[in-house]
């Protein structure tokens, strides 16, 4: 049976990402992937800026993207504030861009196999993963890249897994011609808060997050929108001018934002399966490709080694994902907190109104600085 250096179950943003990197540094790759490519994502699909020199670095190039230097952000009455992204970024699908992804591994000669994954057996120094159809691989390291909530997740027993979470995620496209390319717009509602902009084909993508208690009260998407989000001014015109794309909106139910182990099962955890921070933060693509950056980088590393240490190699992966992302996670929790409470929001938005500066200050809180090779 053939020994791959690693195995990526999921792949998506972080998958993909640490694909390439493995693959262009010589290193045999599979992923697991239930669904083929191209295929939408729930996602905010704004992706910041400080990401782009490290893909340029793995050969992914994003010429249709949407550049995107402004945010706007309002509270559920409509009021409303306006900045310049200290950093800026790009517009792009998850359709596009994890095509993009995709065709650069293939590229590498990274194996795909479009299946779940069953179980992961960790003995004697080697991973032992059985598909759902029974198929049998084994892997000198293993990644686990498989999203916000998964079947894995159970099957690692993973302790966010006991909590029952309240949040509820839905995703659709738009046609608005005269929405403004430049902005990327978050809007709160009651319960609630959602993203607007634009990507690589002109669609406006938009994707909020929910309490799932709120959202029950109606539980037929398009009737939440008509009577809840749309209280929101801004956002009750949006949806009364755009003209919807999809057939239907994605959902995707129980997201959690509870801590998560970044190592599981002698597994490193990458994107989403090792932290995911609030959509209001507007950086999650980065986070999870980012994430994948450090990972690869010491799976290289321990790969080359003549003498590998597994132990060195996760505790020294969990410092840096910390160092790179704990912060931000936290900072995301406290403005959630903040922003979904109608007082605290609005007496937060008076402030910041009046200071731009200390708007732009807490966005650079959430992200980090441009990385590359």
């Amino acid at each position: 049976m053939k020994i791959y250096d690693t195995i990526i179950i999921g792949g998506g943003l972080a998958g993909l990402t640490a694909a390439i990197h493995l693959a262009k540094n010589n290193h045999r790759v599979l992923i697991f992937e239930k669904q083929k490519y191209p295929h939408h994502k729930v996602c905010g699909e704004y992706v910041s800026n400080e990401i782009i020199p490290y893909l340029i670095n793995l050969g992914v190039f994003l010429p249709d993207a949407i550049n995107i230097n402004t945010l706007q952000f309002s509270t559920v009455q409509g009021r409303t504030v306006t900045t310049k992204l200290p950093l800026g970024g790009v517009g792009i699908s998850r359709y596009a861009l994890d095509f993009l992804l995709y065709n650069r591994a293939q590229e590498l000669k990274v194996s795909f196999v479009f299946e779940g994954v069953n179980s992961v057996y960790f003995s004697e120094d080697i991973f032992h993963i059985k598909t759902e159809s029974g198929l049998k691989f084994i892997s000198k390291t293993t990644i686990g890249a498989f999203g916000k909530r998964s079947n894995m997740d159970k099957h690692l027993q993973r302790n966010f897994m006991k909590k029952k979470s309240s949040w509820l995620g839905v995703k659709a496209h738009f046609e608005l011609p005269d929405f403004p390319k430049h902005l990327v717009a978050l809007h709160n509602f009651k319960g609630g808060y959602g993203g607007l902009s634009t990507t690589e084909t002109g669609a406006i993508n938009f994707c909020y997050l929910v309490n799932y208690k709120r959202f029950k009260k109606l539980k037929d998407i398009n009737d939440f929108n008509l009577k809840i989000v749309s209280e929101n001014p801004f956002l009750g015109s949006f949806l009364k001018d755009a003209k919807p794309i999809f057939d239907q909106p994605l959902s995707i139910a129980q997201i959690s934002f509870e801590k998560k182990e970044t190592v599981e099962n002698h597994m490193l955890m990458c994107g989403d399966s090792a932290g995911l921070i609030h959509p209001l933060c507007g950086n999650g693509m980065a986070m999870a490709i980012h994430s994948a950056k450090i990972a690869s980088e010491l799976l290289v590393l321990y790969l080359n080694s003549s003498e590998p240490n597994r132990k060195l190699l996760e505790v020294t992966y969990k410092k840096r994902w910390n160092k790179a992302f704990k912060y931000r996670l936290w900072i995301g929790r406290k403005l959630q907190w903040l922003l979904l409470n109608d007082n605290l929001s609005n007496i937060a938005m008076k402030i910041v109104a009046k200071s731009p500066k200390l708007l732009r200050l807490l966005i650079k809180q959430t992200h980090g600085k441009p990385i590359t090779c």
